[in-house]
């Protein structure tokens, strides 16, 4: 398992560069949108527009705010342990890492909301949240310290 995992890495990284040499090199904004689409795509893709909209407005909330968890879209979209579908081990990482607007047309969708959000026309619907946990599972530690700011989809955010 370990190996088709690096084995994965090592080819999404000689793609990246592939692109590059044959002059598709991304721009610093473009690969923030890039990097947020696949963060919202991994985290909420069965969430719809709303549920979609309210993982970018955690992760633009946190960009806001520099702290431990980073301090630009992609130190936060990729500060480990806090996206799960950035983790290793996660069944979402591949996903993410291979979907295309053609493959899967969530994922334009998702493209969208970056594009708004990285250039300051995101709406917050989530009143400032900078985390969430899903609904489905038993109430972090760290969500008890933290104000509710709301239920969208099937996530509960705080901030």
């Amino acid at each position: 398992m370990i190996k088709t995992i690096v084995k994965w890495i090592l080819y999404i990284k000689a793609a990246g560069y592939v692109m590059e040499a044959a002059g598709f090199k991304q721009s610093g904004q473009s690969k923030e949108i890039d990097v947020l689409a696949r963060t919202i795509y991994g985290e909420a893709r069965g969430e719809g527009m709303q549920g979609m909209q309210a993982v970018a407005n955690v992760v633009m909330n946190r960009a806001k705010n520099p702290s431990w968890w980073g301090s630009d879209v992609i130190s936060v979209c990729k500060k480990p342990y806090q996206f799960s579908c950035w983790n290793l081990n996660d069944p979402n990482y591949y996903k993410i890492n291979t979907v295309t607007k053609e493959s899967d047309p969530v994922f334009e969708d998702a493209l969208y909301i970056a594009q708004k959000a990285v250039s300051g026309q995101l709406t917050d619907l989530t009143d400032g949240a900078t985390h969430y946990h899903a609904a489905n599972i038993e109430i972090p530690n760290w969500a008890w310290e933290m104000s509710l700011k709301g239920i969208i989809g099937s996530h509960v955010f705080y901030a």
